[in-house]
């Protein structure tokens, strides 16, 4: 018989990354499906008793945006000083509504909102480290000080900002979960299926979120 998985402790971090509006039907860049994660993570939030949101927030003219490289269109990739880089329509503009957070998304949870990709010449889908492999965001940082060992991964997208996540919490020693009913991703040529595998081999766990509902005691958790 299977072990009966326990209920997020003191240890455990739910890590809810970019649920925001232009990653939704409707926005700029929006995801397929992007918001069935909404409602898995709601209720996963009210079990975990440490939830950190992250935010993209590109200003405008970001060097990601197709829109900012001559006869170049979204979904191409260019050379930037750091390596390939994706262009993606503008998305997640400072201020703008796409930005925000989705209002269906209880972000009251949260003890920290990390916003990333806010430097104009470097993209960041990790909440970890920027796309030039050297920028901290600080959020390392931050758990180790706040003693987290386990981190569960939730939100958008599977295969961008949630696999390189994922592989920068397993690199900086986190123990890491993605659950899998709680992500989805954009799925360029096969890049969903890539990405999994790619974090399989790291020795990133998936589960449903049925088995951390499950596992709750029969007292509500703090």
């Amino acid at each position: 018989m299977p072990s009966r998985r326990l209920p997020p402790g003191e240890r455990d971090l739910l890590l809810v990354v970019d649920v925001q509006e232009d990653f939704l039907p409707g926005g700029a860049l929006a995801v397929p499906g992007g918001d069935a994660v909404i409602e898995p993570i709601n209720r996963l939030a009210a079990l975990f008793p440490h939830v950190v949101l992250t935010q993209d927030w590109h200003p405008a003219g970001h060097v990601s945006f197709a829109s900012s490289h001559a006869g170049r269109r979204p979904f191409e990739t260019v050379d930037l000083a750091y390596g390939p880089q994706v262009l993606w329509p503008d998305h997640c503009v400072q201020g703008s509504t796409g930005a925000r957070l989705s209002a269906e998304l209880h972000a009251d949870w949260a003890e920290l909102v990390m916003r990333k990709g806010y430097h104009f010449h470097t993209d960041s889908y990790s909440a970890f480290v920027e796309a030039d492999r050297v920028t901290q965001t600080g959020l390392t940082g931050y758990l180790r000080e706040r003693g987290f060992e386990h981190i569960y991964l939730t939100g958008l997208a599977t295969d961008y900002c949630i696999l390189w996540s994922a592989l920068d919490a397993r690199k900086a020693g986190f123990a890491v979960t993605i659950i899998e009913d709680a992500v989805r991703g954009i799925d360029i040529d096969g890049s969903v299926e890539r990405a999994w595998a790619t974090m399989a081999a790291a020795g990133v766990d998936r589960i449903e979120s049925a088995a951390l509902s499950d596992a709750r005691p029969s007292e509500p958790y703090p």
